[in-house]
């Protein structure tokens, strides 16, 4: 694990400002079912994070449309945040309950910094993104790629360049926060940059003549799960109300995929167009069909891959049962109850 690394700590730690969907503010409210101490009814209030795009905000958005907090006896106190890591920390400080990672971040949990509770998609927004003039992940040879250090971005970028047969030390690595990945591309102080949509999208429209010269869909050996965590103290009985009420919210998720992406457009504040394309890159699947992919070892198994991944990259110094922070039991336990 590379957690001294000077730069994450200053991912972790630097404020960033509101940009546009996918870039929304470290610890920013953005609502939810219940405001501080609940309703004043017995309700219990859980604080939880998000990412401000589709996978992060459809399942918040659609448990607060449809009651199913209070159906748990529960109210959530929404916060939105930029990455995963971020929401790490906030859970370390005690500054929230749950949060949602991108596979991307996987290695903090990993590292016994949380707990994965449910995955929520298989996404493939991950890109790695160039200026005019660079047409492959070789030519980045020698150039300044900005990367937020320890998300998706650093992944996709990793991954493209095993691929291409170059290691970081080809490159002019530039850490960056999400939001000054978008300004420094279209100022044109970075060549390239491991990223993520819809935050591309932003550039693009900036900067229309952008390449896409990396991208997960290419690894299809390889699954990408974005999932819900909760910080380590949080207790088993709260941690299985919560799981029910994504559960529920995922398969009301599934079986209206158009109706979702209005929610999670509601949410954002954001056109529904805009949300659509998003979650175009994004795979569900039912609870039911996640209960039994826990079952047979295949949720184990995304997660182990993208383990020895981190292991390859430095970011874990070694693998372990993903048993260890991933609660699939309580995934299923929750499903059946």
């Amino acid at each position: 694990m590379r957690s001294s690394r000077p730069a994450l700590k200053a991912l972790v730690l630097a404020p960033v400002l509101a940009l546009t969907l996918g870039l929304s503010a470290c610890s920013g409210d953005s609502g939810g079912s219940g405001g501080e101490g609940g309703d004043g009814k017995g309700t219990q209030k859980v604080r939880f994070g998000y990412i401000g795009d589709y996978n992060g905000a459809s399942l918040l958005a659609i448990a607060d449309e449809r009651g199913l907090w209070k159906k748990q006896g529960l109210s959530a106190d929404y916060k939105t945040f930029t990455n995963g890591p971020i929401q790490i920390q906030a859970l370390g400080a005690g500054d929230l309950d749950f949060g949602y990672i991108g596979p991307g971040a996987v290695w903090l949990p990993a590292t016994g910094k949380a707990d994965i509770l449910a995955v929520d998609t298989l996404t493939y927004a991950d890109r790695v993104i160039a200026r005019p003039g660079i047409d492959s992940v070789k030519d980045l040879k020698g150039k300044k790629v900005g990367v937020p250090e320890g998300t998706s971005g650093e992944m996709v970028l990793n991954l493209a360049l095993q691929k291409a047969g170059l290691s970081e030390k080809d490159i002019q690595k530039v850490p960056l926060d999400a939001t000054t990945v978008v300004s420094a591309f279209v100022a044109g102080k970075i060549d390239a940059a491991g990223f993520w949509y819809p935050a591309i999208d932003t550039i693009k429209a900036k900067k229309p003549d952008t390449k896409e010269i990396a991208s997960t869909e290419q690894f299809t050996d390889r699954a990408f799960p974005t999932a819900f965590v909760a910080g380590t103290s949080v207790k088993p009985a709260l941690r299985e109300k919560v799981v029910k009420v994504l559960q529920e919210a995922n398969d009301w998720r599934f079986a209206h995929p158009k109706e979702s992406v209005a929610s999670a457009a509601k949410l954002l504040k954001a056109d529904v167009s805009q949300v659509e394309k998003d979650a175009s890159h994004v795979r569900t699947l039912s609870t039911k069909d996640l209960v039994a992919k826990t079952g047979d070892g295949t949720v184990a198994g995304w997660f182990k891959g993208l383990e020895d991944f981190f292991v390859s990259t430095g970011q874990l110094p070694a693998a372990k049962d993903p048993k260890e922070f991933y609660d699939g039991d309580l995934y299923t336990r929750a499903h059946a109850r």
